[in-house]
């Protein structure tokens, strides 16, 4: 039986009791594999897997499931320490201080691990403007001559 995620039914593991059960019946030779699915109304396929698991493991409880992906290559605490050491560190510097530790990441890759720790890299209040002065509103000319707007021929 199954539950409801967004309206899609997604199987449920079966109990740990019942994993139990199959498994005791069996070395108690109450039957065969075959037999013990379908008096505890499950399928041949998942009494094998779980004898299997058993005979390779010599444990009868379910093994830890793995995760999918790619593990993470970064370290969240060296990250945060570097941060601290450094706030207005920026994006390249970071990458360059995770190399020499022999830590290989991407620009981008760091950006997202900066936002899932909730760290954002910004300018400190000490460094110089910009030498440059942003254009306003009136101070900025158009570079071409205004069009005319077409007209509908008639």
């Amino acid at each position: 039986m199954g539950f409801r995620r967004d309206s899609v039914v997604v199987a449920r593991a079966y109990s740990e009791d019942l994993r139990e059960k199959v498994l005791a019946a069996y070395a108690a030779g109450k039957g065969t594999l075959k037999e013990l699915a379908e008096r505890f109304g499950v399928s041949y396929g998942w009494v094998a897997k779980i004898h299997a698991v058993e005979v390779h493991t010599g444990s009868r409880s379910r093994p830890p499931q793995k995760s999918r992906g790619r593990a993470r290559g970064i370290d969240d605490t060296v990250v945060r320490s570097v941060v601290k050491r450094r706030p207005d560190i920026v994006l390249r510097e970071l990458r360059q201080e995770l190399l020499e530790t022999g830590i290989t990441v991407s620009i981008a890759h760091l950006a997202r691990v900066l936002h899932r720790l909730g760290l954002r890299l910004k300018k400190s209040r000490s460094t110089l403007r910009s030498v440059t002065p942003k254009p306003t509103a009136p101070a900025a000319k158009p570079s071409l001559p205004r069009s005319h707007k077409s007209r509908r021929k008639t």
